[in-house]
């Protein structure tokens, strides 16, 4: 990998980066007053369900396959992947964040890129033919900057990490330390996961987490929040 497509791939995985994950919990915080996430151990619990039943399965496995579909120019693939993911994804938070997060991330992709596959699709979100989910977006930026297959899945999830052990440390009372040694010790799960889905199909495609997808439910519900999901 060039030096300069390691930028392009770190700056789109760094948490700074303004997708807007950091306005969702994806059901974290449910599971926080509920008093089943309290702690550094329950933190990494639920880290690592999300990774295994959810994120690892439907969502790094369609950014793999879309950044497959971008580099054939197969542009009927990616409205598919667009399609599957709305379907699949049980919880309206849920869908709603991703579909957020995707809106944001091409805004900035196509502009910084000047992709002309990444524009036509933005023009499709716009004219509502399409949902723009994050991980379709994100392959598609993967497409553009020439990123790899298992860098692409490698990234998201360790963003999706990322992400979430940032929200824990606003809800609990979780150290900078503890935040850092929970994501030193998914390495392994995150690099096991990154390999499995390089020869995942679309069909074979899946998410179960019904716990988690309760929990993201449950949210609209809670009489104070501090997250959209």
């Amino acid at each position: 990998m060039s030096t300069e497509r390691l930028i392009s791939l770190l700056q789109f995985a760094d948490g700074l980066f303004p997708a807007g994950a950091y306005a969702h919990s994806f059901g974290l915080e449910t599971c926080v007053q509920a008093g089943s996430v309290h702690d550094a151990a329950t933190v990494e619990s639920f880290l690592r369900a999300h990774l295994e039943g959810s994120v690892a399965p439907l969502d790094a496995a369609a950014a793999v396959s879309t950044l497959r579909a971008a580099q054939a120019r197969d542009w009927d693939a990616c409205l598919a992947l667009d399609a599957t993911l709305d379907a699949v994804k049980a919880a309206s938070e849920v869908r709603e964040a991703s579909r957020q997060m995707g809106r944001q991330t091409l805004r900035i992709a196509t502009r910084l890129s000047g992709d002309a596959m990444l524009a036509e699709f933005s023009a499709a979100v716009q004219r509502d033919e399409t949902f723009g989910h994050h991980p379709v977006v994100f392959g598609l930026a993967g497409g553009a900057m020439e990123w790899s297959a298992t860098e692409v899945a490698t990234a998201y999830l360790y963003s999706s990490c990322s992400a979430l052990v940032g929200a824990a440390m606003r809800l609990i009372p979780l150290g900078q330390l503890a935040g850092q040694q929970i994501l030193w010790n998914v390495r392994p799960l995150v690099a096991r996961l990154a390999d499995e889905i390089q020869v995942r199909a679309p069909e074979e495609f899946w998410s179960f987490a019904p716990a988690i997808e309760i929990a993201a439910m449950q949210h609209v519900t809670l009489s104070a929040r501090l997250f959209r999901s």
